[in-house]
C-alpha cells in the first residue's frame, strides 16, 4: 500500500493510504509510527483519526504524489473524522421548541338558548343545599388553603388539591393533601415539592386516582412555577392550562378560589351530569367543555362562581350518578326535572273476603268424631 512520511515534533509518522470502501472518489489515510507496521482501521484497538480527502466527482483515481502533495498543503478539502462523544452529538441536534397550547375558548359564536324555568330550578336546588352538608363543603379545594399562612403557599395548596381531585372523591383528596403536606415538612410550598423525592410524593398521594401521573404533574408544575412565575400560581386561564396536568375546570376554579377572579365556570362530572338531566342542553352535551360554553352563554355572570359548588354538593348527596334519590328531590314533586324517576308507592293489597264454602274447601275434608258410651 503506498505511503508517505512527515516530521511532526521530532516523531516520524507514516500515513498509509487506502481507497474508501464506500465511495471510489474518497481516499482514507491512517497515521502510525514509522517503526511499527501499519494496521487496518478495523483491527486498531483505539479509534484513530482519519483524514478524508474530497476530490472532484469526475476523477476516479488519484496518483500517490498528488495525495502526498495534498496532505502537505493541508488543503481545506481535507476533513478529519474523529470519534464524537454523545454530548457533542446531542449538542448539534436541533431541539424543537414545545408547541404553544391553544388558548381556551371563552364563548360560543352563537349563544345557547336559555332553558325555560331555569331560575325556579336553580332556586329550588339552592334551598335543598342549605339543608344538607356535602363532602365538598368540608373537604373541597377551598379547605386546602386554611392550613397555610403564606399567601403563595395558600394558592399553591389550592392548585395541588385541584390537581389531585381529578377522578377522586373529596374525602380521599383532602386526606392526600394533608399527608403530602406532612411528608414535605409541614408546609405545602413550591420549594418543598421541588426538594422532595418523587417517591415521597407518591407515597403521600398513593390513594388518589392516577397517582403515578399526578406525582410527575405536581413536580413539573412546581418547577414551572419557580422558573416562570416567581413560585406563585398564575392569574390567567391559559397560563394555568399550560401547566402539565391542569385543565380548564381546574384553571377556572383556581382563579375563583385563589385569586377571587370570576373568569368562567368550573365544570366537573357533577355539573355536567346534572345540567344534562335537567334538560338545559339541546342537544345534550357529551363533554364538560361543551357544557361550560353552553352555561356561560346564558347563565348570569354573578352565578358562574356559585353554580359549581352548589351542583357538586347536590350531586354528591341527592342527584348521584347511579340511583338518584328523586323521592327526596323537590324538583320531582314540582315537575321541574324531566329526568325524575319516582316510583309509585305500593298500597297494601286488600284481602278478599272468603265465603263459608271457600273456607270449607280450604280446610280439607270434614271429619265427624263420635264418642261411644
Amino acid at each position: 500500500m503506498p505511503s508517505s512520511q512527515r516530521q511532526v515534533s521530532g516523531v516520524v509518522t507514516r500515513l498509509s493510504a487506502r481507497a474508501s470502501p464506500y465511495h471510489n472518489t474518497v481516499t482514507l489515510f491512517e497515521a502510525g509510527n514509522a517503526g511499527q507496521p501499519s494496521t487496518s482501521l478495523s483491527s486498531s484497538p483505539k479509534p484513530s483519526k482519519r483524514i478524508k480527502l474530497e476530490v472532484e466527482s469526475g476523477t476516479s483515481s488519484i496518483s500517490d504524489s498528488t495525495r502526498s502533495e495534498s496532505l502537505r498543503k493541508m488543503s481545506p478539502t481535507l476533513k478529519l473524522e474523529e470519534m464524537v462523544s454523545e454530548e457533542d452529538a446531542s449538542s448539534k441536534v436541533k431541539i424543537k421548541s414545545p408547541k404553544k397550547p391553544k388558548p381556551i375558548q371563552r364563548a360560543l359564536d352563537t349563544p345557547h338558548i336559555t332553558p325555560s324555568r331555569w331560575k325556579e330550578v336553580y332556586d329550588a336546588i339552592k334551598v335543598m343545599r342549605t339543608q344538607m352538608v356535602a363532602p365538598v363543603d368540608t373537604m373541597g379545594c377551598e379547605q386546602a388553603q386554611h392550613k397555610e399562612k403564606d399567601p403563595k403557599n395558600r394558592r399553591f395548596a389550592i392548585l395541588v388539591s385541584l390537581m389531585l381531585s381529578s377522578q377522586t372523591k373529596d374525602e380521599v383528596t383532602d386526606a392526600a393533601v394533608d399527608k403530602l403536606r406532612a411528608a414535605v415538612g409541614g408546609t405545602l410550598s413550591v420549594a418543598a415539592i421541588i426538594s422532595a423525592d418523587e417517591s415521597t410524593i407518591s407515597d403521600a398521594i398513593a390513594k388518589v386516582g392516577f397517582w403515578r401521573r399526578k406525582t410527575g404533574y405536581i413536580k413539573k408544575a412546581a418547577l414551572r412555577l419557580r422558573d416562570e412565575f416567581d413560585s406563585d400560581v398564575p392569574k390567567t386561564v391559559d397560563e394555568l392550562c399550560s401547566l402539565t396536568g391542569v385543565g380548564p375546570k381546574m384553571a377556572f376554579l383556581t382563579l375563583q378560589v385563589a385569586w377571587n377572579l370570576n373568569h368562567g365556570i368550573g365544570v366537573d362530572v357533577h355539573v355536567h351530569r346534572i345540567t344534562n338531566r335537567l334538560g338545559w342542553h339541546q342537544p345534550p352535551t357529551k363533554k364538560p367543555e361543551e357544557t361550560r360554553l353552553n352555561l356561560q352563554s346564558w347563565l348570569p355572570l354573578e352565578l358562574h362562581r356559585d353554580i359549581n359548588h352548589m351542583l357538586v354538593g347536590f350531586g354528591q348527596t341527592i342527584c348521584v350518578a347511579v340511583g338518584p334519590k328523586c323521592d327526596s328531590c323537590t324538583l320531582s314533586t314540582k315537575g321541574l326535572c324531566p329526568s325524575a324517576n319516582i316510583k309509585p308507592s305500593k298500597s297494601p293489597k286488600k284481602r278478599k273476603r272468603q265465603s263459608s264454602a271457600d273456607l270449607e274447601r280450604e280446610s280439607g275434608p270434614k271429619i265427624d268424631i263420635a264418642i261411644e258410651s
